[in-house]
């Protein structure tokens, strides 16, 4: 067990935020979360499979939604709605424990994210439960079943969803991950775009081989060089790109950003023009809440399940979706998708074609 630092964490979610690819929620929530953990006396343990009793029940805490700001009108949609003192993430998953009749005993993130890794930390400290090094996804990704879980074939239910207002209910069966992302996007749709959810509950013993292992611990190397090499002046892309094993896509300022929300999703598009070596290019992103497809000169370019991971070199922070500024000087560098996600089943759930995009994968490693 390793009981980590406000420094650590700080490293952790920065990583979190490079490997979320423009999604996995607000960096500033999450450092808002551990704040309040840490304000509040509680201790983040992380901890290793082989940590664990083979029995332990391992719970899996996030947000599900969209990631763009409310506008004004659903504000007043929802001003009559009294939001809970506590956590809804905490409730979410004593509600769970209700059904169960049984304590979860460790959590585990359910993708890389600013937010999304913080909420498995924040609700792993303050219920004094241990966090598990390790994740199903690798990186952030769109929908419910982009995990490896959906891989191994993990049941996902019985699962929990609870909205900021208390409302809660427990899916004791859903046909499979698929019709779960429906049904869970579907609550969040009418939730402010924002629902907790934990889901397959299952034992360590099942767990420990249908996730990425060492997930955190690779965020937080990420986030190490990010922070140390920007503390020191120099080239944090390059220093991200090392740490990471990528390689880099483009330079060049923002010339067009656009996005809007639909059916629970932030799908947006982001257009950059070269500068310096990339000069006379064009760089398109495409994404849903994450980085999805890039064009380069509008030929297909690098594509998930491959990182897209763009920097906002103005503020010297890693770019989150759909926060691009017309005029914004970029860095775009690309990171290696977890071998789970090349593989043929793998590209069935999340390469291109699981977007609609009539391509295939092709891998800029």
């Amino acid at each position: 067990m390793r009981i980590l630092s406000r420094e650590d964490l700080s490293n952790i979610l920065y990583g979190c935020a490079i490997l979320g690819t423009g999604g996995g929620g607000s960096l500033e929530e999450g450092f808002e979360m551990i704040d309040e953990a840490i304000a509040a006396g509680k201790k983040f343990r992380l901890v290793s499979f082989d940590e664990l009793k083979p029995d332990d029940m391992i719970g899996t805490p996030y947000a599900c939604g969209a990631i763009s700001p409310l506008t004004e009108e659903e504000i007043k949609k929802y001003a009559r709605l009294k939001e809970t003192e506590e956590s809804f993430y905490i409730l979410c998953m004593r509600q769970l424990e209700r059904f169960l009749g049984k304590e979860v005993v460790a959590v585990i993130s359910t993708e890389l994210g600013g937010s999304n890794t913080a909420t498995a930390l924040y609700v792993g400290a303050m219920t004094d439960r241990c966090i598990v090094d390790g994740d199903p996804a690798g990186r952030s990704v769109p929908a419910l079943q982009h995990s490896t879980y959906f891989l191994k074939g993990v049941p996902m239910c019985p699962m929990s969803v609870m909205n900021r207002f208390g409302e809660g209910a427990v899916f004791t069966n859903v046909f499979d991950d698929e019709r779960g992302e429906d049904l869970v996007r579907a609550l969040a749709v009418v939730s402010q775009n924002t629902i907790a959810v934990m889901d397959h509950v299952n034992t360590a013993r099942v767990l420990k081989d249908a996730v990425i292992r060492g997930a955190i611990s690779y965020a937080e190397s990420i986030g190490k060089a990010f922070l140390s090499a920007k503390a020191a002046g120099g080239d944090y892309v390059q220093a991200v790109t090392k740490a990471g094993g990528g390689k880099p896509m483009f330079e060049g300022c923002v010339t067009g950003s656009s996005y809007e929300t639909r059916d629970g999703y932030t799908y947006g598009d982001t257009f950059i023009a070269g500068t310096g070596a990339y000069e006379g290019h064009e760089l398109h992103i495409w994404y849903q809440n994450e980085n999805i497809i890039s064009w380069l000169d509008g030929k297909p370019f690098v594509t998930v399940p491959d990182l897209i991971c763009v920097f906002d070199l103005d503020e010297a922070m890693p770019q989150l979706n759909p926060f691009a500024r017309v005029g914004e000087q970029t860095a775009v560098i690309a990171l290696p998708a977890p071998a789970e996600w090349t593989t043929e089943r793998g590209l069935e759930v999340f390469g291109p074609r699981s977007f609609g995009y009539d391509m295939d994968f092709c891998s800029y490693f």
